[in-house]
Protein backbone atom coordinates (compact mmCIF):
# COMPACT_ATOMS: atom_id res chain seq x y z
CA UNK A 1 0.00 0.00 0.00
CA UNK A 2 0.92 3.59 -0.68
CA UNK A 3 1.47 5.65 2.42
CA UNK A 4 2.06 9.01 0.90
CA UNK A 5 -1.33 10.60 1.83
CA UNK A 6 -0.47 14.08 0.35
CA UNK A 7 -0.18 12.33 -3.14
CA UNK A 8 -4.04 10.03 -2.66
CA UNK A 9 -7.13 11.19 -4.53
CA UNK A 10 -9.54 13.70 -3.75
CA UNK A 11 -12.49 12.22 -1.15
CA UNK A 12 -15.13 10.33 -2.58
CA UNK A 13 -18.66 9.95 -2.22
CA UNK A 14 -20.69 7.43 -3.95
CA UNK A 15 -23.68 10.52 -4.22
CA UNK A 16 -24.17 11.32 -8.01
CA UNK A 17 -21.79 8.77 -9.53
CA UNK A 18 -22.50 5.47 -11.35
CA UNK A 19 -21.21 1.88 -9.95
CA UNK A 20 -21.07 -1.19 -12.23
CA UNK A 21 -21.47 -4.22 -10.17
CA UNK A 22 -20.70 -8.05 -11.45
CA UNK A 23 -22.73 -10.67 -9.59
CA UNK A 24 -25.42 -8.15 -8.01
CA UNK A 25 -27.92 -10.39 -9.43
CA UNK A 26 -28.39 -11.87 -5.75
CA UNK A 27 -26.18 -12.06 -2.53
CA UNK A 28 -23.37 -9.51 -0.96
CA UNK A 29 -23.25 -7.53 -4.60
CA UNK A 30 -27.12 -7.35 -4.57
CA UNK A 31 -26.93 -6.06 -0.81
CA UNK A 32 -24.13 -3.74 -2.23
CA UNK A 33 -26.39 -2.13 -4.86
CA UNK A 34 -29.41 -1.84 -2.82
CA UNK A 35 -26.86 0.68 -0.72
CA UNK A 36 -25.35 2.26 -3.73
CA UNK A 37 -28.73 3.38 -5.17
CA UNK A 38 -30.06 4.19 -1.32
CA UNK A 39 -26.81 6.57 -1.22
CA UNK A 40 -27.89 8.27 -5.28
CA UNK A 41 -25.39 6.30 -6.57
CA UNK A 42 -26.26 4.66 -10.60
CA UNK A 43 -26.14 0.86 -10.69
CA UNK A 44 -25.52 -1.03 -13.60
CA UNK A 45 -26.37 -4.81 -12.45
CA UNK A 46 -24.53 -7.29 -14.43
CA UNK A 47 -25.47 -10.72 -13.71
CA UNK A 48 -26.72 -13.83 -15.65
CA UNK A 49 -30.00 -13.56 -14.33
CA UNK A 50 -31.95 -12.11 -11.49
CA UNK A 51 -33.76 -13.76 -8.17
CA UNK A 52 -36.72 -11.57 -7.48
CA UNK A 53 -35.69 -9.24 -4.86
CA UNK A 54 -32.58 -8.10 -7.93
CA UNK A 55 -35.65 -8.03 -10.74
CA UNK A 56 -37.61 -5.90 -8.05
CA UNK A 57 -35.51 -3.39 -7.43
CA UNK A 58 -34.18 -2.81 -11.06
CA UNK A 59 -38.12 -2.81 -11.65
CA UNK A 60 -38.23 0.18 -8.82
CA UNK A 61 -35.29 2.09 -10.65
CA UNK A 62 -35.53 1.65 -13.98
CA UNK A 63 -37.26 4.21 -15.25
CA UNK A 64 -35.52 7.30 -17.03
CA UNK A 65 -37.07 9.78 -14.67
CA UNK A 66 -35.66 7.71 -11.38
CA UNK A 67 -32.72 9.15 -10.01
CA UNK A 68 -30.33 7.06 -8.92
CA UNK A 69 -31.39 4.61 -11.99
CA UNK A 70 -30.63 0.77 -11.72
CA UNK A 71 -29.67 -1.00 -15.56
CA UNK A 72 -29.42 -4.95 -15.88
CA UNK A 73 -27.43 -6.23 -18.22
CA UNK A 74 -27.59 -10.00 -18.93
CA UNK A 75 -23.74 -10.78 -18.63
CA UNK A 76 -21.43 -14.22 -18.27
CA UNK A 77 -18.53 -12.83 -16.48
CA UNK A 78 -16.69 -15.80 -18.05
CA UNK A 79 -17.16 -14.08 -21.63
CA UNK A 80 -14.63 -11.32 -22.07
CA UNK A 81 -16.77 -10.01 -24.86
CA UNK A 82 -19.64 -9.64 -22.33
CA UNK A 83 -17.43 -7.98 -19.99
CA UNK A 84 -16.66 -5.08 -22.62
CA UNK A 85 -20.51 -5.03 -23.32
CA UNK A 86 -21.46 -4.11 -19.65
CA UNK A 87 -18.78 -0.74 -19.55
CA UNK A 88 -20.44 0.13 -22.85
CA UNK A 89 -23.84 -0.29 -21.77
CA UNK A 90 -22.82 2.34 -18.40
CA UNK A 91 -21.29 4.86 -21.06
CA UNK A 92 -24.05 4.71 -22.82
CA UNK A 93 -26.91 5.01 -20.51
CA UNK A 94 -24.78 6.78 -17.70
CA UNK A 95 -21.69 8.83 -20.11
CA UNK A 96 -19.17 6.56 -18.17
CA UNK A 97 -18.94 4.77 -14.24
CA UNK A 98 -16.84 5.88 -11.53
CA UNK A 99 -17.01 2.53 -9.10
CA UNK A 100 -16.55 -0.88 -10.51
CA UNK A 101 -16.78 -4.21 -8.48
CA UNK A 102 -15.92 -7.44 -10.05
CA UNK A 103 -18.32 -9.43 -7.36
CA UNK A 104 -19.52 -12.29 -9.15
CA UNK A 105 -17.73 -15.48 -8.02
CA UNK A 106 -18.58 -19.57 -6.78
CA UNK A 107 -17.87 -21.12 -3.59
CA UNK A 108 -16.41 -24.99 -5.01
CA UNK A 109 -19.35 -25.92 -6.86
CA UNK A 110 -19.29 -29.60 -7.61
CA UNK A 111 -19.74 -29.06 -10.95
CA UNK A 112 -16.41 -26.28 -10.80
CA UNK A 113 -14.46 -28.45 -7.97
CA UNK A 114 -11.11 -29.83 -7.36
CA UNK A 115 -12.42 -32.84 -5.33
CA UNK A 116 -14.62 -33.51 -8.50
CA UNK A 117 -11.84 -33.54 -11.72
CA UNK A 118 -12.58 -32.87 -14.98
CA UNK A 119 -14.37 -36.03 -16.62
CA UNK A 120 -16.38 -36.96 -12.91
CA UNK A 121 -20.06 -37.04 -13.47
CA UNK A 122 -20.43 -34.11 -11.24
CA UNK A 123 -17.81 -31.88 -13.24
CA UNK A 124 -18.73 -29.73 -15.81
CA UNK A 125 -14.98 -28.60 -16.54
CA UNK A 126 -14.05 -30.19 -19.79
CA UNK A 127 -11.04 -32.63 -20.07
CA UNK A 128 -10.22 -31.31 -23.19
CA UNK A 129 -10.91 -27.79 -22.03
CA UNK A 130 -7.90 -26.53 -20.42
CA UNK A 131 -9.74 -24.60 -17.96
CA UNK A 132 -11.71 -24.59 -14.71
CA UNK A 133 -14.84 -22.26 -14.59
CA UNK A 134 -14.21 -21.42 -11.15
CA UNK A 135 -10.98 -20.06 -11.91
CA UNK A 136 -12.55 -18.28 -15.13
CA UNK A 137 -15.18 -16.73 -12.44
CA UNK A 138 -13.61 -16.08 -9.32
CA UNK A 139 -9.89 -15.09 -11.12
CA UNK A 140 -9.76 -14.53 -15.17
CA UNK A 141 -13.24 -11.82 -14.70
CA UNK A 142 -12.15 -9.88 -11.94
CA UNK A 143 -8.93 -9.56 -13.70
CA UNK A 144 -10.13 -8.92 -16.80
CA UNK A 145 -12.73 -6.62 -16.02
CA UNK A 146 -10.16 -4.43 -13.82
CA UNK A 147 -7.93 -3.68 -17.45
CA UNK A 148 -11.18 -3.01 -18.63
CA UNK A 149 -12.57 -0.47 -16.03
CA UNK A 150 -8.43 1.24 -16.14
CA UNK A 151 -8.94 1.83 -19.93
CA UNK A 152 -12.34 3.37 -19.87
CA UNK A 153 -11.10 5.85 -16.97
CA UNK A 154 -7.84 6.32 -18.71
CA UNK A 155 -9.13 6.78 -22.86
CA UNK A 156 -12.64 7.54 -21.98
CA UNK A 157 -15.11 6.45 -24.67
CA UNK A 158 -17.15 8.99 -26.18
CA UNK A 159 -20.85 8.86 -24.53
CA UNK A 160 -23.87 8.77 -26.79
CA UNK A 161 -27.28 8.39 -25.38
CA UNK A 162 -25.48 10.74 -22.31
CA UNK A 163 -23.70 12.51 -24.68
CA UNK A 164 -23.99 15.57 -22.46
CA UNK A 165 -22.06 13.93 -19.47
CA UNK A 166 -18.54 15.74 -20.17
CA UNK A 167 -16.04 13.00 -20.03
CA UNK A 168 -12.74 13.55 -18.04
CA UNK A 169 -9.78 10.96 -17.13
CA UNK A 170 -9.07 9.47 -14.05
CA UNK A 171 -6.93 11.46 -11.72
CA UNK A 172 -6.45 11.84 -8.48
CA UNK A 173 -8.38 15.10 -9.13
CA UNK A 174 -11.36 12.88 -10.77
CA UNK A 175 -11.29 9.70 -8.63
CA UNK A 176 -12.41 6.23 -9.13
CA UNK A 177 -12.64 2.99 -7.30
CA UNK A 178 -12.66 -0.84 -7.66
CA UNK A 179 -13.15 -2.67 -4.38
CA UNK A 180 -13.01 -7.04 -4.96
CA UNK A 181 -14.18 -9.74 -3.30
CA UNK A 182 -11.39 -11.95 -1.80
CA UNK A 183 -12.19 -13.79 1.38
CA UNK A 184 -10.82 -14.70 4.61
CA UNK A 185 -10.06 -18.29 2.65
CA UNK A 186 -7.47 -15.99 1.23
CA UNK A 187 -5.26 -15.94 4.01
CA UNK A 188 -5.58 -19.09 5.09
CA UNK A 189 -4.88 -22.92 3.81
CA UNK A 190 -7.84 -24.32 2.68
CA UNK A 191 -8.74 -27.84 2.53
CA UNK A 192 -12.00 -28.52 1.42
CA UNK A 193 -11.81 -25.17 -1.13
CA UNK A 194 -8.49 -25.55 -2.84
CA UNK A 195 -9.68 -23.75 -6.27
CA UNK A 196 -11.19 -21.35 -4.21
CA UNK A 197 -9.11 -20.55 -1.88
CA UNK A 198 -6.04 -20.07 -4.88
CA UNK A 199 -8.63 -17.83 -6.29
CA UNK A 200 -8.79 -15.53 -3.46
CA UNK A 201 -5.21 -15.45 -2.30
CA UNK A 202 -4.58 -14.13 -6.30
CA UNK A 203 -7.19 -11.63 -5.33
CA UNK A 204 -5.32 -10.18 -2.51
CA UNK A 205 -2.20 -10.14 -4.28
CA UNK A 206 -3.72 -8.81 -7.33
CA UNK A 207 -5.21 -5.83 -5.16
CA UNK A 208 -2.44 -5.36 -3.59
CA UNK A 209 -0.01 -5.01 -6.17
CA UNK A 210 -2.46 -2.56 -7.89
CA UNK A 211 -2.10 -0.45 -4.79
CA UNK A 212 0.50 2.75 -6.67
CA UNK A 213 -2.46 3.30 -9.20
CA UNK A 214 -4.63 5.35 -6.33
CA UNK A 215 -1.60 8.22 -6.32
CA UNK A 216 -0.40 7.85 -9.74
CA UNK A 217 -3.74 8.14 -11.33
CA UNK A 218 -6.92 8.49 -8.61
CA UNK A 219 -8.04 4.50 -8.78
CA UNK A 220 -7.87 2.95 -5.84
CA UNK A 221 -8.31 -0.57 -5.99
CA UNK A 222 -8.72 -2.14 -2.89
CA UNK A 223 -10.56 -5.79 -1.36
CA UNK A 224 -13.08 -6.99 1.06
CA UNK A 225 -11.94 -10.36 2.73
CA UNK A 226 -15.45 -12.27 4.48
CA UNK A 227 -15.44 -14.81 6.80
CA UNK A 228 -18.82 -17.01 6.65
CA UNK A 229 -21.28 -14.91 4.75
CA UNK A 230 -25.40 -16.38 5.22
CA UNK A 231 -25.92 -16.26 1.18
CA UNK A 232 -27.29 -18.58 -1.55
CA UNK A 233 -24.05 -19.97 -1.95
CA UNK A 234 -23.77 -21.42 2.01
CA UNK A 235 -27.27 -22.16 2.47
CA UNK A 236 -28.36 -23.54 -0.84
CA UNK A 237 -26.03 -25.77 -0.64
CA UNK A 238 -26.12 -28.93 2.04
CA UNK A 239 -22.44 -29.78 1.40
CA UNK A 240 -21.16 -26.66 2.77
CA UNK A 241 -23.29 -26.14 5.44
CA UNK A 242 -22.31 -29.81 7.01
CA UNK A 243 -19.09 -27.47 8.47
CA UNK A 244 -20.91 -25.35 10.50
CA UNK A 245 -22.98 -25.61 13.69
CA UNK A 246 -26.14 -23.52 12.97
CA UNK A 247 -26.55 -23.55 16.90
CA UNK A 248 -23.36 -21.97 17.42
CA UNK A 249 -21.38 -20.77 14.84
CA UNK A 250 -21.28 -16.83 13.80
CA UNK A 251 -22.84 -15.59 10.55
CA UNK A 252 -21.82 -12.27 8.86
CA UNK A 253 -24.61 -10.69 7.23
CA UNK A 254 -24.51 -9.55 3.20
CA UNK A 255 -25.64 -6.01 4.66
CA UNK A 256 -22.48 -6.11 6.91
CA UNK A 257 -19.77 -6.20 3.96
CA UNK A 258 -21.84 -4.13 1.56
CA UNK A 259 -20.99 -1.81 4.39
CA UNK A 260 -17.56 -2.34 4.49
CA UNK A 261 -17.70 -2.23 0.72
CA UNK A 262 -18.45 1.43 0.70
CA UNK A 263 -15.92 2.02 3.33
CA UNK A 264 -13.14 0.69 1.07
CA UNK A 265 -14.45 3.19 -1.78
CA UNK A 266 -15.09 6.21 0.80
CA UNK A 267 -12.71 6.33 3.79
CA UNK A 268 -9.58 7.85 3.36
CA UNK A 269 -7.87 5.43 5.75
CA UNK A 270 -8.58 2.68 3.55
CA UNK A 271 -5.94 3.09 0.45
CA UNK A 272 -5.54 1.58 -2.68
CA UNK A 273 -3.93 -2.11 -1.73
CA UNK A 274 -5.79 -2.44 1.69
CA UNK A 275 -7.99 -5.51 2.27
CA UNK A 276 -10.64 -5.10 4.62
CA UNK A 277 -11.81 -8.43 6.42
CA UNK A 278 -15.45 -8.64 7.84
CA UNK A 279 -16.55 -10.80 10.46
CA UNK A 280 -19.56 -10.40 12.28
CA UNK A 281 -20.36 -7.52 14.10
CA UNK A 282 -16.18 -6.73 13.41
CA UNK A 283 -13.69 -5.81 10.62
CA UNK A 284 -10.05 -5.53 10.85
CA UNK A 285 -7.60 -4.15 7.95
CA UNK A 286 -5.33 -7.22 6.82
CA UNK A 287 -1.35 -6.40 7.06
CA UNK A 288 0.15 -7.42 3.91
CA UNK A 289 3.61 -9.00 6.26
CA UNK A 290 3.56 -10.32 9.08
CA UNK A 291 -0.54 -11.03 9.99
CA UNK A 292 -1.97 -12.57 12.97
CA UNK A 293 -4.73 -14.12 10.71
CA UNK A 294 -8.20 -14.26 11.14
CA UNK A 295 -9.79 -14.69 14.68
CA UNK A 296 -10.50 -18.67 15.17
CA UNK A 297 -13.10 -18.32 17.36
CA UNK A 298 -16.43 -19.69 15.07
CA UNK A 299 -18.47 -17.83 16.92
CA UNK A 300 -17.34 -14.30 15.24
CA UNK A 301 -18.20 -14.98 11.28
CA UNK A 302 -14.88 -16.25 10.22
CA UNK A 303 -14.53 -19.77 10.58
CA UNK A 304 -16.64 -23.09 10.76
CA UNK A 305 -16.76 -24.79 13.17
CA UNK A 306 -17.34 -28.16 11.60
CA UNK A 307 -14.67 -28.56 8.16
CA UNK A 308 -13.59 -32.25 9.74
CA UNK A 309 -17.12 -33.46 8.59
CA UNK A 310 -16.31 -31.69 5.03
CA UNK A 311 -13.01 -33.24 5.06
CA UNK A 312 -14.06 -36.94 5.88
CA UNK A 313 -16.55 -36.59 2.75
CA UNK A 314 -13.26 -35.56 0.88
CA UNK A 315 -11.49 -38.27 1.70
CA UNK A 316 -14.99 -40.80 0.65
CA UNK A 317 -14.72 -39.35 -2.66
CA UNK A 318 -10.96 -39.69 -2.88
CA UNK A 319 -11.91 -43.43 -2.84
CA UNK A 320 -14.48 -43.09 -5.81
CA UNK A 321 -12.79 -44.68 -8.82
CA UNK A 322 -15.72 -42.91 -10.70
CA UNK A 323 -14.74 -39.50 -9.58
CA UNK A 324 -10.85 -39.98 -9.47
CA UNK A 325 -9.91 -42.61 -12.05
CA UNK A 326 -11.27 -40.57 -15.02
CA UNK A 327 -10.21 -37.58 -17.16
CA UNK A 328 -7.09 -39.54 -18.01
CA UNK A 329 -4.83 -40.28 -20.97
Amino acid sequence: MTGNANKLAAPFSVSGKTAIITGAGSGINLCFAELLLARGCNVVIADISLRPEAEALVLKHQNADTKPRAVFVETDVRSWPALSNMFNVAVIEFGGFDVFCPGAGVYEPHWSNFWHPPGSPESKDSIEGGRYALLDINLTHPIRSTQLAISYWLHPKVATKASSIPTREASPDNPKRIVHISSVAGQVPNFNAPLYAASKFAITGFVRSLARLEETDGIRVNAVAPGVVRTPLWTENPEKLINLDASQDGWVTPQEVAQAMLRCIEEDALVGGSILEVGKNRTRVVQAFNDSGPDRDPKNGLIARNVSKGTEMIFSWLKDATKWAVGRD
